[in-house]
């Protein structure tokens, strides 16, 4: 019985760290980075509270490091899925007649264990899993997945708070429940932060989850899941899964308690979901939520009155941190011809400054793609370039397969070429140029 009300304010965004030179959290970072390359991991799914190994070990390697194996993860089946749709549907129960303030508690500790004794693990393994270098995993691994689970406490209490109006002589109220069922949360491999944001907000609202991460983002999901559990998360409440999404999908879609997908990944593939949850609704309980983040290229549009420092600077950064691997990722750029030679020699001369290599030289700008896929289909579009007689290469093009998956390159195209046209949502560490006639701008 709830005995007042309790105010979640408006949280301060969690302040960025630098992991300058001296500092005591480079110290740590550098500490944990090296303890987690001394060990081999060993990761289980989590389902029901329980940790769940399989006869089938698949290595992690980081992307930067492929001789190095940070550990091996359990791969599940579809028996394994159904153990989770059971053991979330058994957590149902308890989970959504556990208070407002009892569950937000949970979020909010474990919050403060990442700000705090998890932040060198979070983002250590974000680093050594996904390939990021220390500033971009703190902006994502920590910053972002804190603010994810304070501000989703904040705002859902806002939500809580909202009543309708009643008329004289009557009083309406609106009382919030979960989903009459679990909900299904597929998380990519490019941010940690919303590999966590995606299970908890659902989580949050009263509800339980079965959560497959990309193969790829293993390594620091099985970290928050810890923490999760640190931080009283109750059994069953989130079972995280490691399988094919086709296993995943022809069990979980065909499933009469489905009830909601919560997913961040490829326009085609949640083209396929939302059409398969569409001829599977007379067999479900109720209509399923279906949110989802799907791909898409940025496009950057110069003005003729901009600074070429400042265009530069923003291409730079905007197609070329963290590889191109971002969802905002710029990946095309219209430049008006007054300023065009200017922004050319800038980028040329950025591109030419980064530093290519492991993460755990902190110098370092430019780490690894994510895998071989994504490998060998930005060559793809390189050798495609250096092809077309209407594009020309402006700097880098070089790869690299043997011992680092790294790219910097800028392909320049100044006539009409098809470089590029098929590739839209794709994640790519170049960028198109194009100059237009500055006086149409």
């Amino acid at each position: 019985m709830s005995l007042g009300y309790f105010s979640y304010p408006l949280p301060v965004n969690e302040p960025v760290l630098q992991y300058g030179p001296g500092t005591a959290e480079k110290k740590r970072l550098k500490e944990v980075l090296a303890e987690l390359k001394k060990q081999e991991a060993d990761i289980p799914m989590y389902i029901g509270g329980k940790e769940i190994r399989t006869n089938k070990k698949l290595p992690l390697h980081p992307p930067h490091e492929h001789a190095h194996t940070l550990g091996y993860f359990h791969e599940g089946e579809a028996k394994h899925v159904q153990q989770a749709i059971s053991a979330a549907l058994a957590a149902k129960e308890n989970w959504a007649a556990t208070s407002w303030e009892n569950r937000a508690n949970i979020f909010l500790k474990a919050a403060d264990l990442i700000a705090t004794k998890y932040r060198p693990y979070m983002n250590g393994t974000t680093m050594l899993g996904q390939s990021k270098n220390a500033y971009q995993a703190e902006i994502d691994a920590a910053c972002e997945l804190i603010d994810f689970l304070r501000f989703n406490v904040h705002f859902l209490s806002e939500i809580y708070k909202q009543q309708p109006i009643s008329s004289p002589g009557m009083h309406n109220r609106l009382e919030y429940r979960p989903l009459e069922g679990f909900v299904l949360a597929i998380t990519p491999f490019n941010f940690t932060a919303i590999g966590g944001n995606l299970p908890t907000s659902a989580a949050m609202c009263g509800n339980v989850v079965v959560w497959k991460p990309a193969h790829t983002q293993i390594y620091a999901a099985q970290m928050f899941m810890k923490v999760l559990i640190e931080a009283g998360l109750p059994d069953g409440v989130i079972n995280l899964i490691y399988v094919d999404g086709p296993v995943l999908g022809s069990i979980c879609f065909n499933h009469r308690d489905f009830a909601g997908i919560h997913f961040t990944g490829s326009t085609g593939v949640f083209n396929h979901m939302w059409e398969t949850i569409g001829k599977n609704l007379p067999m479900y309980k109720t209509y399923p939520r279906i949110v989802g983040e799907t791909g898409g290229k940025d496009f950057v549009l110069a003005h003729k009155s901009a600074d070429p420092d400042v265009v530069a600077t923003a291409l730079l950064r905007g197609a070329f941190e963290y590889q191109g691997q971002k969802c905002s990722a710029a990946s095309r750029a219209y430049i008006p011809s007054n300023i065009a030679e200017a922004v050319k020699k800038k980028l040329i001369e950025g591109i030419k400054s980064f530093k290519m290599g492991g993460v755990e030289d902190f110098s370092n700008f430019i780490n690894a793609v994510i895998d071989e896929k994504s490998f060998d289909k930005i060559k793809s579009y390189i050798d495609a370039a250096k092809k077309d007689d209407k594009a020309s290469i402006w700097a880098g093009g070089k790869c690299d397969k043997k011992e680092w998956l790294f790219y910097s390159t800028n392909s320049h195209r100044n006539k009409k070429s098809q470089i590029g046209d098929h590739v839209r949502g794709d994640f790519r560490s170049c960028i198109n140029g194009i100059c237009i006639p500055g006086q149409r701008v």
